[in-house]
């Protein structure tokens, strides 16, 4: 742990104590340890499931008096206030891990509590099959959490989504049009890019709709209560712990996101499947490149307050059959196996998300605000960052992914 530590002007940073709802989920976990290694802050870790913070939580580990783990449930739980109460700051992260128990996905100055708020259905096929949990989870559940800050005067740190960004401009311009490849008609910015939405009955569109609300609540709490917050719009964070592989840590049935859907049928050596063709564009930065640009905002809340954040790597654009074109080479270089002799096959989004899924075409963001207030800017490359998940991802479930798909020897 670092000593001495200033932030972005020079000034000494205090020791703060953070309440960390959705703390055991993928970006939490990392939040987590990034933390307790290099700061002096201290940690109440909110959520129902410890399993990928359970290191952190081990008596023998360096950092156990820094860290509390609360299991709780924030949807009906009366201990959350207190929890918030206690802090410094407060984080959202993911709210689905607080309440399910089935799917697996932080106002005043520094020294007052913080709240980070990292809780949320997270994944498309959630969003088409359960619009109704995707609402409630993402904003209902969010109202007690954003009333709590502003009541205690604790700064919330909340994680929103790019999705709230819907579709580009240039989505809507002819396909053979060269307005499509002006960065106008399609880069993301935070305060200029409108939101743009399908009709009501995508409801694809359930999880942006709740997402944007919730965004819009944060923001008038601020301007007529005067809460302290700042959010975070994640463009595809990528890297080790990322989401569940169906039938070993998740349902069988699950279908998690992209990355970790392609990591599924590797490590199961089937075809990825390449939804609507994989004609869609993204950006992924990898999770520890992340982490540094929500350490800054945790330490820097003269220069963080009030803003929006866009956190991806517009340098690392692809299309989702490039993705996959990738992944599939780094899988081989670090498992050693073959490719599999058809390694993507096609797939309608209605026959993989189901009736009523709908997509944006690209998500690329603008890096400018977060560039001139925090100097943060992204490092590693989209093949280095799919080389250090893969690699984890083939430690972590190559055999057990064996032993479940292996057939028992007939007597």
């Amino acid at each position: 742990m670092a000593t001495g530590r200033v932030d972005l002007d020079g000034n000494p940073i205090k020791p703060v104590t953070i309440c960390m709802i959705g703390a055991g989920g993928f970006i939490g976990s990392h939040l987590c340890e990034k933390l307790l290694e290099v700061t002096p802050h201290k940690v109440l870790a909110v959520d129902v499931y410890n399993d990928k913070i359970k290191h952190l939580l081990e008596p023998s580990s360096l950092w156990g008096d820094r860290i509390q783990f609360h299991r709780l449930n924030i949807k009906n739980d009366s201990r959350l206030e207190g929890l918030i109460r206690m802090a410094d700051l407060v984080s959202i992260l993911a709210f689905l891990a607080l309440i399910s128990a089935f799917l697996f996905d932080f106002g005043g100055d520094l020294c007052s509590i913080t709240t980070v708020n990292l809780a949320a259905i997270c994944t498309p096929a959630d969003y088409n099959t359960r619009p109704l949990d995707t609402i409630y989870s993402n904003f209902i559940d969010a109202l007690p959490v954003v009333k709590y800050c502003s009541e205690n005067g604790k700064r919330l740190i909340h994680f929103s989504t790019c999705e709230v960004y819907g579709k580009t401009i240039g989505y809507f311009l002819p396909k053979d049009s060269p307005l499509r490849q002006d960065p106008d008609y399609y880069l993301l910015k935070e305060d200029a890019s409108p939101c743009i939405f399908g009709p009501i009955e995508k409801q694809r569109w359930s999880y942006a709709c709740a997402k944007q609300l919730i965004e819009r609540l944060i923001y008038a709490e601020g301007a007529e209560n005067g809460l302290e917050f700042t959010i975070v719009r994640p463009f595809n964070w990528i890297g080790p712990r990322m989401d569940f592989i169906p039938g070993i840590d998740g349902p069988s049935e699950g279908v998690p996101r992209v990355l970790a859907c392609f990591s599924n049928n590797l490590l199961r050596r089937e075809p990825l499947k390449l939804v609507d063709g994989g004609e869609a564009q993204r950006t992924f930065v990898y999770i520890k490149d992340a982490i540094e640009a929500v350490l800054l905002m945790i330490e820097n809340p003269a220069r963080a307050n009030g803003h929006i954040f866009n956190v991806g790597n517009p340098s690392n654009e692809v299309t989702v059959r490039q993705l996959a074109e990738m992944m599939t080479q780094v899988y081989t270089k670090v498992s050693g196996e073959p490719p599999v002799d058809t390694p993507t096959i096609d797939i309608s989004s209605q026959e993989f998300y189901g009736e009523g899924y709908d997509d944006s075409d690209k998500r690329i963001p603008d890096m400018t605000i977060i560039n001139r207030q925090l100097g943060w800017n992204p490092k590693t490359s989209l093949w280095d960052l799919l080389e250090s998940t893969l690699t984890y991802q083939h430690r972590t479930y190559a055999e057990a992914v064996k032993k479940a798909t292996s057939k028992p020897v007939a007597s």
